[in-house]
């Protein structure tokens, strides 16, 4: 068994790490919830009558659309911050008090 020592992350390398997933778990959520929005205000859209019906509908599918599309992105952006954040914090702190050890074991 061999002891490694993490004294270093790569800001940008997490970074990017977890602007991807938070990227990809908001998108699991703003789909299904874009689509909820679409689906109701057409419901709804076809129980009212005139431009009332047109302005409800074609509204809620273009928030519906805006929802699946700002919702990830704004997420990825957070997720980019974030993880540069608690990368930059755990190279300050990880500079005082040595890093996190691991334990690795070699496979051949």
């Amino acid at each position: 068994m061999n002891k490694l020592r993490i004294r270093k992350i790569g800001i940008l390398s997490l970074a990017k790490i977890y602007a991807v997933m938070f990227f990809v778990m908001s998108l699991l959520i703003a789909i299904p919830y874009g689509l909820f929005i679409i689906i109701f205000s057409l419901i709804g859209a076809g129980s009212a009558s005139g431009d009332a019906a047109f302005m409800l509908g074609g509204g809620g599918i273009v928030i519906g659309i805006v929802v699946m599309i700002a919702f990830p992105v704004s997420y990825g952006i957070m997720g980019f911050i974030g993880g540069a954040l608690g990368a930059l914090v755990y190279n300050i702190f990880a500079g005082m008090v040595g890093g996190i050890e691991i334990e690795v074991e070699n496979i051949h």
